[in-house]
């Protein structure tokens, strides 16, 4: 098991090495302190995660990816947010607990992990979400085991040019298919309470407009690796084009394009979850900078 530390970090695959106890910055320009840009009872989860009460969602600043479409890009892209070590954050996620939180949902964690790992100890009432890029190594998700619930990775690209070019991670897709065989190791078949899941892995796929063959590829990768119902899928089509992106980043996905993924999706027999058309509004982006 990987010892977590920001002195060298090796957190993500990226394995800068620097020392952030003494101020030096790797890829995701943060500091060894957790930052926290928004906490809120966030009700646009999958419905089996968010359940009537809302997934009690922390949102951390910084990210190991640069995806230069991302809709967070307000915290994602530096050091942005309320510092709290483990004790402040234990305190965080028992006052979202209070408030109905259905789980605690850790939004892109990665970068603050020494810090956040202590505050899960001990266990709280509710599962674990860790929500990211998919962008990780096994050895630092193993340290996870027991104290994550269920797995909420990106599976972002197939295609390491585009990787490249929109995330500036060329190596994404071996170190993501490694990271989620790794997730799905740890935390074993998706598993029920009711109508919410308890404990296990879903894979986020967001389609990108006018590349189709890319989330193609990926859902066959999922087809490919896992046994049916040994982890749920969800096909996202809230794609939102952020200003600036070049064609054609600057649009939506279309129906038709939706429709083409969809029906491999479920040519691959994958189980998991769809979205509305809806769901591709800037109104669903959170206001990270009000209470």
């Amino acid at each position: 098991m990987e010892n977590l530390t920001y002195n060298p970090c090796r957190l993500c695959p990226r394995a800068c090495g620097v020392n952030r106890s003494q101020g030096e910055l790797g890829f995701c320009r943060c500091p060894d302190t957790a930052l926290v840009a928004k906490a809120m009872l966030h009700k646009w989860e999958e419905p089996v995660l968010a359940g009537q009460g809302g997934s009690g969602a922390v949102f951390f600043g910084g990210c190991t990816l640069g995806c230069c479409y991302c809709q967070n890009a307000a915290i994602s892209r530096g050091g942005v947010g309320k510092a709290m070590d483990s004790e402040e954050l234990r305190r965080l996620f028992e006052s979202l607990i209070a408030q109905g939180a259905e789980n605690i949902d850790l939004v892109t964690p990665t970068q603050y992990l020494p810090t956040i790992l202590p505050a899960l100890t001990p266990k709280l009432p509710v599962p674990v979400v860790y929500n990211s890029g998919g962008y990780e190594r096994p050895e630092v998700l193993e340290a996870l085991s027991g104290a994550v619930d269920i797995f909420l990775p990106d599976m972002k690209y197939a295609d390491s040019a585009l990787a490249q070019a929109l995330s500036g991670a060329k190596d994404y897709f071996p170190k993501a298919a490694a990271a989620i065989r790794k997730m799905a190791e740890i935390t074993g078949p998706v598993e029920y309470s009711g109508e919410k899941v308890k404990k296990g892995t879903i894979i986020r796929h967001l389609i990108l407009p006018g590349h189709i063959e890319n989330s193609l590829k990926v859902l066959d990768w999922i087809g490919e690796t896992f046994a049916p119902g040994q982890v749920l899928v969800s096909l996202m089509r809230q794609y939102t084009p952020m200003p600036g992106l070049r064609p054609p980043f600057d649009r939506q996905i279309t129906q038709q394009e939706y429709e083409a993924v969809l029906s491999w999706m479920y040519l691959n027999d994958l189980e998991g979850f769809t979205q509305e058309e809806a769901a591709a509004d800037r109104g669903f982006i959170p206001d990270f900078f009000t209470d």
